[in-house]
């Protein structure tokens, strides 16, 4: 049986539907000796390489989808690595052999927050993809004036230069003077969306954090710069939500659940350690 080739690459953990389908298109990826193409299918025993190298396919039983809870703070890109060697998202990720972390969307490097990972491509894909309409929410500190008419616009939707683009919901959170908060959900993705659709209002967000990715809220608790695993249940609902099939396995023995309060404390010392090397390591240079 032969299935398309982004779709196995992702499911065995080679980055996301999109991500390949760039590699693809490139002609980055070879199978069985020969330039891949969009839409080709593969079998079980095709060999495949990406950039020269070669790469496992795994069938779909043997995978198992793990997803990760990060709460990234400011200052850290969204990409495996930087030429000019500043943190990444991914520094701190626990590592793998055979499979490896794909990031569901991006957050820029000046916006905190809800960052998930998974090791199932497919799962990545249909979170991110538009037709599923994931809806994200994000806590905005607004710097300006900001009135009924404007809530009105940016929720029935307003032109930015790469189309029309709108909030799902507009709700007050505190704040004082020309110092507001506000939470706000979105059902797309595209780049710097949220503060664009802001901006054309000529108002200036001077703060921003992902608090919820689909049904999944950032945990309280979890310090920035931590990340934590998520139970099988919550693995589910999120699978649920994107109409994939329920995972069976964990790699989360629930005879060995520690306390909230444990669990916290020690990703606690794990990021003041992270830290410290990173401090470290930045001297020797």
């Amino acid at each position: 049986m032969t299935e398309k080739l982004q779709k196995v690459l992702a499911r065995s953990g080679h980055g996301s539907r999109r991500e390949i389908e760039a590699k693809i298109a490139a002609g980055r990826i070879r199978v069985n000796g020969m330039v891949a193409q969009l839409g080709e299918r593969v079998d079980a025993d095709a060999k495949v390489r990406i950039d020269g190298h070669e790469v496992e396919i795994k069938p779909e039983e043997e995978v198992i989808c793990r997803v990760l809870m990060y709460h990234k703070p400011e200052g850290e890109l969204c990409t495996r690595k930087d030429p000019e060697g500043r943190p990444t998202v991914y520094d701190r990720l626990p590592r793998m052999s055979g499979a490896r972390w794909v990031a569901v969307g991006r957050l820029d490097v000046n916006t905190s927050g809800l960052l998930l990972f998974t090791t199932d491509g497919e799962l990545a894909n249909r979170l991110m993809h538009p037709s599923q309409q994931v809806e994200r929410e994000y806590a905005v500190r607004i710097f300006g004036e900001v009135d009924d008419k404007m809530i009105s616009r940016l929720k029935k939707g307003v032109q930015l230069e790469d189309g029309p683009a709108h909030f799902n919901s507009i709700k007050p959170a505190g704040g004082d003077g020309m110092n507001r908060w506000y939470h706000v959900t979105i059902s797309e993705g595209r780049n710097r969306e949220v503060r664009r659709l802001w901006e054309s209002q000529e108002v200036q967000v001077s703060r921003l954090i992902r608090v919820r990715y689909g049904d999944i809220p950032l945990e309280q608790g979890l310090p920035q710069g931590g990340w934590s695993e998520m139970p099988l249940e919550q693995v589910n609902a999120l699978r649920k939500q994107v109409k994939l099939p329920p995972e069976e396995r964990s790699f989360i023995d629930p005879r060995n659940q520690e306390s909230r309060q444990r669990k916290f404390a020690k990703i606690r010392r794990a990021t003041a350690k992270h830290r410290e090397y990173k401090k470290t390591d930045k001297r020797r240079r």
